[in-house]
């Protein structure tokens, strides 16, 4: 890794859980001797990606972040187009909904929203998704680049005692995404919490994100469970067009396949 990945490294420490991080315990996170972090800080510091709190004298992001989000969102306005869509898919399905958007092998929140149909419902409060442990994980496997397999394998931490733990069993529900269009999670990640993802393409015409339905697992039955299909379908089309981009052929054929085998499944009324 280079000097320059080493210090930009420094920043994926920082999360709305740990917004401020002392010398000492970035230390420990990087795995580097003291000289070496506080240099790639002075360096960070005085591009002002990082500050330090005047009270605390821990390290926070610093303010040049302000201007880079808002030109991100000016020019590839993901979020803005992401809300509405969002809200569209927690009213049908009655679930908190959530969208994240896939930079280098690294699976980010984007944006969420909690259905007000049940008392009891999903809070996304993640910053990252693990890609072995989350339905937007999985489907970002299935349908992104290929050499992200090789770092979900290196990554397999446990969960709950459901996460998926070998190279092997990552494979088989990979391919399972594949060939039904759909990320698919039960309790992996949380013990109360099942999940459905569907991927969303931008105008380079590749896997650019996730959008997903959180479900609270008791009531992740499967007539719930098609009706997320269902609206997912809707949704990453919607969302994939706001990013500029068409849903591949081949994804719509697949989710053409799963509805259809589902619907074979239903008892005759």
């Amino acid at each position: 890794m280079s000097s320059a990945a080493k210090t930009l490294q420094l920043l994926s420490f920082f999360s709305a859980t740990r917004p401020e991080i002392g010398l000492s315990a970035l230390c420990r996170l990087a795995k580097r001797d003291k000289a070496t972090t506080h240099r790639h800080l002075q360096a960070l510091e005085e591009a002002g990606f990082v500050e330090q709190n005047p009270l605390t004298r821990q390290y926070r992001l610093g303010p040049a972040f302000l201007q880079l989000a808002q030109v991100r969102e000016q020019t590839v306005p993901r979020k803005e187009s992401a809300v509405p869509v969002l809200k569209a898919l927690a009213e049908e399905t009655g679930e908190t909904t959530h969208a994240s958007v896939l930079s280098g092998s690294t699976v980010f929140a984007l944006a969420s929203c909690e259905s007000t149909q049940h008392s009891t419902r999903v809070v996304i409060d993640l910053d990252k998704f693990p890609l072995h442990a989350t339905a937007s994980g999985l489907s970002i496997l299935a349908f992104g680049p290929s050499d992200l397999m090789e770092i979900a394998t290196a990554n397999l931490k446990t969960f709950t005692s459901y996460t998926i733990k070998s190279k092997a069993s990552l494979e088989d529900a990979v391919q399972s995404v594949r060939e039904t269009g759909f990320g698919r999670t039960i309790r992996s990640f949380e013990d109360e919490v099942s999940s459905l993802a569907a991927p969303v393409f931008d105008k380079t015409g590749n896997l650019a994100g996730a959008i997903s339905v959180a479900c609270v697992a008791t009531r992740f039955s499967p007539d719930l469970e098609r009706k997320c299909q269902e609206h997912l379908i809707a949704a990453s089309r919607d969302l994939t067009r706001g990013w500029g981009g068409t849903v591949p052929d081949q994804v719509e054929a697949v989710w053409a396949a799963t509805l259809k085998n589902s619907n074979a499944l239903d008892p005759i009324s």
